[in-house]
């Protein structure tokens, strides 16, 4: 057996694909992990895989070239999910690799999808499903608040690697601003110049105290919200429940009215 140990990153796993058919290993026998082994196994040769975003894009390209897009866009948002094994015991890069093993054996990605009787296409769905579901949340949850430099800035902590989404969703719709979307689980960003394209960012240096700094407007339109959320507020009538279900607790951190509660 033959135990590729790859990043848990969307270039890791799929460069691990790469290196698994390359070495041309029997397929029965390759595993994917996008973690460390809890234990070794006997018989098993482990094989450390460096993410290399070149194969992780020709394996990209080979999968909406061979299956489309709808294909390559359940692996990616199954790959940016936050889980690596959760309840299951079948491992997210494992899931990947053998969805696409499977997909190559029929020659049709359509078809693979549908055939949720496969555990490992089970799993992509259910990874693929979880991102989306936050990603959809976090749409509506989103709060940008103006920074005094007017850079539109907001802080999230979600789950699953759902920057890419946010970064596309708002880009569309705030074409001319500049906003910043803080992961703050894993320290990365989505950064948006007014009138360009948005990319992705580590914040190993940024001064989170200067996020704090709102313009005068904002801090202004921040207290009449908060004002107007306490006066309109009866106390008798209060439902911590319903509100956990409408704004799960998860998101309520970075929600201002909760905040100030």
């Amino acid at each position: 057996m033959y135990t590729y140990i790859c990043e848990n990153s969307i270039d890791g796993i799929l460069t691990g694909v790469y290196d698994a058919y390359a070495d041309r290993y029997p397929r029965n026998e390759i595993h994917l992990q996008a973690h460390e082994p809890d234990n070794l196994s006997l018989f098993t040769q482990y094989l450390p895989v460096k993410a290399d975003h070149e194969k992780a894009v020709k394996v990209a390209r080979t999968l909406k070239s061979r299956f489309g897009q709808e294909f390559y866009e359940t692996i990616y948002q199954a790959a940016m999910s936050g889980e690596v094994k959760g309840k299951s015991t079948i491992d997210k890069a494992d899931a990947i690799y053998g969805t696409i093993s499977l997909a190559l054996a029929c020659g049709d990605g359509t078809k693979t999808l549908l055939s949720l009787g496969e555990p490992c296409v089970y799993r992509v769905f259910e990874l693929c499903r979880a991102t989306g579901k936050e990603a959809m949340h976090l749409l509506g949850f989103v709060r940008f608040q103006e920074l005094e430099n007017g850079i539109l800035f907001s802080s999230i902590h979600p789950k699953h690697h759902v920057l890419p989404i946010l970064g596309e969703h708002f880009s569309d719709r705030l074409p001319e601003e500049n906003f910043m979307i803080y992961d703050e689980t894993r320290q990365i960003a989505v950064l948006h110049p007014a009138h360009k394209s948005f990319f992705l960012a580590d914040t190993d240096n940024l001064d989170v105290a200067q996020t704090k700094h709102f313009s005068a407007e904002e801090a202004h339109f921040q207290s009449l919200w908060i004002t107007f959320f306490r006066n309109i507020t009866i106390e008798a009538r209060k439902n911590a429940g319903l509100q956990s279900q409408m704004i799960p607790k998860r998101f309520q951190r970075d929600v201002l009215e909760f905040q100030a509660s």
